[in-house]
């Protein structure tokens, strides 16, 4: 369920809040493939399954940096932020694969809004995730990001 604030001075009352779990979404090979064709990276470990049977993980893997990319339309299920200007994304502190994501796997984020600071004309938040695999001992990626909303 998402969370819903009004303006800047709503978002920074949420500021070391639980943001909640997102809905499961699924990992097709089909994404893969368009995340391959966007990016040019066709290794494969990512795009021959056939092949990729045979390799280390016995089936094909998401790019990290897809696992990495889904992480916005998977927070913004957990927090829609209204009456602001403009949101960005603003980078990244720390990033970490802990797992791969197998095709046909099922992620979803979970999130916390570990700070939310004042910047010139808003505020920049800090969030802290783990992107979980369904059924899986350790998630596919753990981040901290960092986002900006201006008045």
């Amino acid at each position: 369920m998402s969370i819903t604030v009004n303006g800047l001075d709503e978002l920074k009352k949420l500021a070391g809040s639980d943001l909640g779990t997102s809905e499961w979404i699924e990992v097709t090979q089909e994404r893969i493939d368009t995340f391959a064709d966007a990016t040019g990276d066709h290794q494969w470990i990512h795009v021959d399954p056939e092949r990729a049977k045979d390799g280390p993980f016995g089936a094909p893997i998401a790019h990290g940096y897809l696992t990495l990319s889904l992480f916005i339309p998977l927070f913004t299920e957990l927090l829609d932020v209204q009456g602001v200007t403009t949101k960005v994304n603003y980078g990244l502190n720390k990033v970490r694969f802990p797992s791969p994501v197998k095709v046909g796997s099922r992620i979803r984020l979970t999130a916390r809004l570990a700070e939310v600071e004042e910047v010139p004309g808003g505020v920049q938040i800090t969030v802290d995730g783990a992107v979980e695999i369904e059924g899986g001992a350790k998630p596919a990626a753990v981040l901290q990001s960092l986002s900006r909303f201006y008045a």
